[in-house]
């Protein structure tokens, strides 16, 4: 069976490292994904510089993004409505809006309620009928402030996103934490509720079950989509304790074990691998001040 990744290193995994990461390095790490098979990119999100300094050349970056889109979907995460408007602006291909299953957890990352954060994302995806929009659950399963997250929470989330029109569903264990039980339990939920949504999942890697749970719900669920960071950089910074992303190269080699096609080479995705850890070796040290 295939299954589609999408890499989020340029963004996701970015994000959360103390360096600031060049646009023309940003690039390189492009490349190297696309010439190992990558065929989607989760590149930028639209968000505070000041928040998150590591993204402020969120629009040049998807400007010169712009040729690979041949043969490549670029997408970008925006928490708001302000991230919303960037992105359609810089003409990427699918804008990620994502909220949160825990209202702790979307104060401390989006600055206001989960409820609050529907609501308005809701305005936004109106307002472009024309524009491809992914929707993303953040603590989908655990949450740092409120523990574990009940399947019927999860549920009453995605059937907000779903009345806002959106068909395809990323569901993310933000803190990297949650059990493959629990994983396989809330989707099953999930898609039972919301037969016709197309899900897919974030997973984060605590305690090395992601593989696991990734392989399961591939096989068991028919789930398709997953997300990665080459290198298994990342993490949500306003997550206390979030773990790193599921390594690209390690979901792919597991998959590829179990006979689940990726389309992806794996001797260049080790090449992209050591291009990300040569890159942010070099790049310099974000301001402490």
């Amino acid at each position: 069976m295939p299954v589609t990744i999408t890499d989020v290193v340029l963004r996701d995994g970015l994000q959360d490292e103390d360096v600031l990461v060049a646009t023309d390095d940003k690039l390189t790490i492009a490349d190297e994904l696309v010439a190992a098979g990558i065929r989607q990119i989760e590149a930028v999100s639209f968000v505070s510089p000041t928040r998150v300094p590591q993204m402020a050349d969120a629009d040049a970056l998807v400007a010169r993004l712009q040729p690979y889109r041949a043969t490549t979907q670029v997408s970008a995460l925006a928490l708001n409505v302000p991230g919303v408007h960037r992105a359609v602006a810089a003409g990427v291909d699918v804008v990620h809006i994502a909220a949160s299953a825990s209202s702790a957890h979307s104060r401390a990352n989006a600055g206001t309620s989960a409820a609050q954060a529907l609501e308005d994302l809701s305005r936004a995806v109106a307002s472009y009928p024309a524009q491809r929009f992914l929707g993303g659950i953040s603590t989908a399963f655990v949450c740092p402030f409120e523990g574990i997250i009940p399947p019927t929470r999860l549920v009453e989330v995605a059937e907000q996103f779903a009345a806002m029109g959106i068909r395809t569903l990323g569901l993310a264990d933000t803190m990297g934490t949650a059990t493959t039980e629990h994983v396989l339990t809330a989707v099953g939920a999930v898609r039972d509720a919301l037969p016709d949504i197309t899900i897919g999942l974030h997973l984060h890697n605590a305690d090395g079950q992601a593989l696991t749970t990734a392989l399961q719900a591939a096989r068991n669920l028919g789930i398709e989509h997953f997300d990665s960071a080459v290198g298994g950089y990342g993490g949500c910074p306003f997550a206390p304790g979030a773990h790193g992303n599921l390594a690209t190269e390690e979901l792919v080699a597991h998959f590829h074990s179990h006979d689940v096609d990726t389309g992806i080479d794996l001797q260049q995705l080790a090449i992209a691998a050591s291009t990300v850890k040569r890159i942010l070796a070099d790049s310099p040290q974000l301001s402490k001040e």
